[in-house]
């Protein structure tokens, strides 16, 4: 028996909601782990800002930098506990 269309948008608009509150959860961490490292105290525009974000997440997603190798529920790779210094060459707990 197929759903209505009623039932069908009540789900997507609790779905919409659980998305939302995730992506806030996530920006909040992020911010707490940028405030730390210091970029509240660094006056540059939001679309270098933006770039940079962009350059470190690809680096991640291309193993770059060290991450803990665990995983996500939804498969992506988890938070890093390593300290990434932009322009040093990352050493693995191998090489150290």
């Amino acid at each position: 028996m197929k759903k209505p269309s009623s039932k069908i948008r009540n789900e997507i608009a609790k779905l919409q909601e659980q998305l939302r509150q995730a992506e806030t959860r996530e920006a909040e961490g992020i911010g707490h782990l940028a405030l730390k490292a210091g970029l509240g105290e660094i006056s540059i525009e939001e679309i270098a800002l933006l770039a940079a974000f962009e350059d470190l997440a690809t680096g991640f997603r291309r193993g770059k930098y060290p991450t803990t190798g665990r995983k996500r529920g939804n498969g992506d790779a988890g938070p890093s506990t390593a300290v990434v210094i932009p322009g040093a060459n990352p050493v693995s707990s191998d090489e150290a």
